[in-house]
């Protein structure tokens, strides 16, 4: 048996849900269904219903209720039980004909309870104890019409989409992001007689809106039954404000500290900022096949972190847009086919051209298992190649069947590598390449200088242009790489400029992106007027602003720029890398920007006595398993960097890498610019 991990946990939590689906009518909120599809896939909730038919319905105020012949129902939900959530469950209830109903959260009793507002000692006084539950499971009965219908309330913790072995990602908090110091005016003005925080370094869970600290502690909670399964005993450490924050509440949760008295393992659990490095996030350095699919092609709905395959090309339609949407699409997580499940984990690992010889072995091996009559070839791997290997699939249907988790892989390669975004990915790798040498050779108003000639308005530019969208990526690219800027007059004036074309451009583009529409704060480009243009230009100077602040109170990883020399170019380090060979450094210095977090008397004594005892600080490197947790997303690259790193370093390490989501270099302007980054919905 495999050791426990992120795939492990997630079968297991969803496993104990499944136990209660037996002809029931199902129904799941958007998170708790990509859970599934990571993890067991649709095809294991079928088996557990059962029966002629799954009914299977997003949960939401516009659901279906059951018929007469449908008197159980199961919800599985992401979020608290309260406030909107538990008003829709009520609602389904009313206009259905249900007799049992089970209700599952993948949120703990014990922040049910935080969430009531109950003092500190009533709280302590009801560990073990599941009251809230108890009362809904009377609601429930209530609103089905008579009490002596069964109810049931559990917790099963469904936090993460496994994506790989190393890899795993929580959707239910793919909008929580790290702080930006313009955050600091909303959260100062919450606090009208009380001191005002001067900077982020000030910041605690106190000053956090209600909202946002109950978002934490539920990720908190699940974190804390994440490391239950794995058996450990976590150290918690942070790099960023809110990373502080969030390992703050893991180590002194008090769930977790009674598990950990009985854990017989160890981990270094570390949270990092996202904030810290955006560069990473926007830019086009990865050579990642599955980087790519996840740039280019069009998001699964209901989904943060799949994607769309189109799948005409198995069927005898012709490939036009209007049949598009006739067709289901197909994905990237294939949980449940095993030779599919391997090909994308190996994707995930290997570089991209090493990635398009596997997906062509895979295929010519699967088509030859089939006695398909293929025609091998060497040498480039091409679109058409595959194409041509794919279609002989199409005309068997066992073997369609047989192998159709290994044609949705074949066929998103395909259209990943014919996507116009390809040619524009080279681009601004490119342009990258060329920002960077010029920030070590030259001012930064001379770089913004370089920019300007590539915003060009929607009626001046081609399609080969850098749209809108494009040129935010590329300015917090910049503004991230250079960290913090000296002003003086040449960078205000060339900002100036640039500021000024970008509002032009904003102005005259015809059809707003719903990124645009949330920047201008218009919805329809009709409506746009040049003065709302340049006000939003202006907060987006703010926020590139923001970012370049984001390291400075670093005092080791304070750059991620290395200059370049006569011999070699200048290059971008990232921030992760830095961290993970700090942290497995062999002469394991004393970390001086991340920081731990205690979880009682007996740490604040360790830390106190080291000032003048010979008494070991815990160090992120001490223990077996390193878990890395990145909020506000990671890219694919970035997670084969740090298990890379871990196995050249290290190899005795094993390595997790968490992460809020799988990011495209398009995911970070929208964070950015989110309006709920304070102010989570959490259904309350």
């Amino acid at each position: 048996m495999s050791a426990p991990g992120a795939s492990s946990f997630t079968r297991e939590a969803w496993e104990r849900v499944l136990a209660k689906a037996k002809r029931a009518v199902v129904y799941l909120d958007a998170a708790c269904a990509e859970s599934l599809h990571w993890s067991c896939g649709s095809r294991r909730l079928l088996e557990a219903v059962g029966g002629p038919a799954c009914h299977l319905r997003e949960f939401g105020p516009e659901a279906a209720g059951g018929a007469a012949d449908q008197p159980k129902a199961l919800f599985v939900l992401s979020r608290l039980l309260k406030g909107r959530t538990v008003e829709t469950l009520r609602d389904i209830l009313g206009r259905s004909h249900f007799r049992y109903c089970v209700a599952v959260t993948a949120v703990a009793h014990p922040v049910h309870l935080t969430a009531s507002h109950l003092p500190a000692g009533a709280l302590a006084e009801l560990e073990g104890q599941r009251p809230v539950f108890e009362q809904l499971e009377e609601k429930l009965c209530e609103w089905m019409g008579s009490m002596n219908y069964t109810a049931e309330v559990l917790h099963a913790p469904l936090l993460l989409a496994p994506v790989a072995p190393h890899l795993a990602v929580t959707p239910a908090f793919a909008s929580l992001f790290p702080l930006l110091p313009r955050d600091l005016r909303l959260l100062n003005g919450a606090r009208p007689d009380r001191r005002k925080l001067g900077s982020l370094a000030e910041l605690d869970a106190s000053a956090l809106p209600p909202e946002l600290l109950l978002q934490i502690r539920c990720l908190v909670s699940g974190l804390s039954a994440f490391c239950e399964h794995l058996g450990v005993r976590e150290e918690c450490f942070s790099l960023g404000t809110l990373s502080r924050i969030v390992a703050a509440d893991l180590a002194n949760y008090a769930p977790a500290k009674n598990r950990r008295k009985a854990a017989a393992g160890r981990a270094s659990l570390v949270f990092v900022d996202r904030t810290l490095d955006l560069t990473g996030a926007v830019g086009h350095h990865g050579d990642n096949l599955v980087e790519k699919m996840i740039s280019f092609l069009p998001k699964l709905p209901g989904h943060t972190n799949d994607v769309m395959v189109n799948m005409i090309e198995l069927t005898a339609l012709q490939p036009k847009e209007e049949n598009y949407t006739m067709i289901a699409p197909g994905c990237l997580a294939q949980s449940n086919d095993t030779p599919a499940r391997a090909l994308w984990e190996s994707l995930l690992t290997i570089k991209h051209k090493e990635a398009l010889m596997e997906v062509r072995r895979h295929l010519v091996e699967a088509a030859s298992r089939e006695n398909l009559p293929i025609k091998m070839s060497m040498g480039r791997v091409t679109p058409g190649q595959l194409t041509s290997y794919i279609q002989l699939f199409k005309r068997n249907f066992r073997a369609l069947e047989s192998h159709c988790g290994l044609l949705q892989l074949g066929l998103a390669t395909v259209q990943t590598l014919k996507h116009p975004f390809s040619a524009k990915w080279d681009n601004f790798l490119a342009f990258e390449r060329l920002l960077l040498q010029s920030i070590g050779e030259s001012s930064m108003s001379n770089v913004l200088h370089q920019i300007l000639p590539i915003i060009k308005s929607f009626s001046q530019r081609t399609s080969d242009d850098y749209s809108p969208e494009d040129l935010l990526i590329l300015l917090v690219y910049i503004y991230s790489v250079v960290g913090e800027i000296p002003a003086d007059k040449d960078l205000d004036a060339a900002e100036e400029m640039v500021k000024m074309a970008l509002t032009v451009a904003f102005s005259e583009e015809p059809k707003q992106s719903p990124l645009l529409k949330k920047i201008l704060g218009c919805e329809s480009a009709g409506n746009l007027t040049f003065q709302q243009a340049r006000d939003a230009v202006e907060e987006l100077f703010d926020s590139l602003h923001d970012i370049t602040t984001a390291r400075s109170l670093m005092k080791q990883f304070k750059s991620v720029y290395i200059p370049g020399n006569h011999t070699h170019q200048a290059t971008y380090k990232p921030l992760l890398k830095q961290v993970v060979e700090e942290i497995l450094d062999p002469e394991r210095p004393d970390p001086v920007d991340i920081e731990h977090m205690s979880s009682g008397l007996t740490d604040l004594l360790k830390t106190g006595f080291s000032m003048f005892m010979k008494v070991s600080r815990p160090h992120p490197g001490d223990h077996p398993l390193l878990i890395l947790f990145v909020i506000g997303g990671v890219t694919i690259s970035e997670a084969k960097m740090v298990k890379d790193l871990v196995s050249s370093l290290k190899p005795g390490t094993q390595v997790i890498v968490l992460s809020t989501q799988l990011l495209k270099p398009l995911n970070i302007p929208e964070q950015l610019f989110a309006s709920d980054r304070l102010q989570p919905d959490i259904g309350i």
